[in-house]
């Protein structure tokens, strides 16, 4: 299974932060099905690796999330989960933004280009606002950032592998 980095689509909701000098990523794997949105919120919420998170974020601040709650986030009956609330959601995207502001999660899915199957791209990114901003405009993230990028890298592809993974297995 192929992750690959690349730059956000116009289309994007972090788009916009990312025009406005927010650090953004994007990245993306091709499915050979067919997945909605939905199906795609589902299993990535309610993968192993994620719910380590969800379990971390507990903890530290006592938003609980289940794979109920997922359901629920994905579906479109709830706008909050665990630290997120829904920013801006559209049939195929949505953007999440966490209790303190400070990052978001983009989540897109889109017909892959292909003249003989059917393949859905997955897009998964996040926005990290800048810490502070100089006289000329220029953003600043601070060292914390700095020294948590490598491992940020790493996660979101294994959170997006680990999701087209979940799909590929699951009966849609």
């Amino acid at each position: 299974m192929k992750i690959t980095k690349n730059e956000l689509p116009e289309q994007a909701y972090s788009k916009q932060y990312a025009d406005n000098g927010a650090f953004t990523d994007c990245y993306h794997v091709d499915i050979a099905r067919s997945i909605s949105l939905t199906d795609y919120l589902q299993a990535f919420y309610t993968t192993a690796i994620f719910k380590i998170e969800r379990t971390i974020l507990s903890t530290l601040t006592g938003q609980r999330a289940d794979d109920r709650s997922a359901a629920q986030l994905a579906s479109g009956q709830t706008d909050r989960f665990s630290i997120w609330r829904v920013e801006q959601r559209a049939e195929n995207q949505i953007l999440l933004c966490d209790m303190t502001q400070s990052t978001r999660s983009w989540l897109m899915v889109t017909p892959a280009d292909t003249n003989s199957r059917v393949l859905t791209r997955l897009y998964f990114g996040s926005v990290v606002m800048p810490s502070k901003r100089s006289d000329n405009g220029q953003s600043s993230f601070g060292p914390l950032f700095h020294t948590l990028s490598g491992f940020h890298r790493l996660y979101s592809r294994a959170l997006l592998a680990s999701a087209a993974k979940k799909l590929l297995k699951q009966n849609l």
